[in-house]
């Protein structure tokens, strides 16, 4: 676990730098370029999903306090939930890339299912802002 932590983190520093402003991500090359793309993938939804969250958790505040609750129940399960969420997704996403364990397409496989179920979550959120 801590070998695949310091390989992540040296090669987000890599792509970061100098490949950053090299890849075409509509044409991927090689292995990194590969990994570097599906790492942007990730980070963007990542991004959608913390603006979607902030606006539910809006939505649920607005609730909480309509209902007049001395807590913030609506809130409190979505942030458990969403914490639980995290965790889910990080060791589903660890599952999904030992398929190909200590290799280079490891990192490539766990951003590409962080990108996937981050984008189905974000499309989760956004029903239940509109179900209120």
């Amino acid at each position: 676990m801590r070998y695949r932590g310091v390989f992540a983190v040296v090669f987000t520093l890599l792509a970061d730098g100098a490949a950053a402003q090299e890849v075409d991500c509509s044409d991927p090359d090689t292995q990194m370029e590969l990994t570097f793309c599906a790492q942007q993938d990730w980070q963007a939804a990542d991004a959608a999903l913390n603006d979607m969250y902030k606006r539910a958790m809006v939505v649920l505040s607005q609730i909480d306090e309509s209902e007049g609750a001395d807590q913030p129940y609506a809130m409190t399960y979505l942030r458990d939930a969403q914490r639980a969420w995290i965790t889910f997704r990080d060791n589903a996403c660890a599952a999904e890339g030992y398929r190909a364990h200590g290799g280079s397409m490891e990192p490539m496989l766990i951003y590409g299912c962080r990108a996937r179920l981050t984008e189905q979550r974000v499309q989760d959120l956004h029903l239940l802002t509109q179900t209120y």
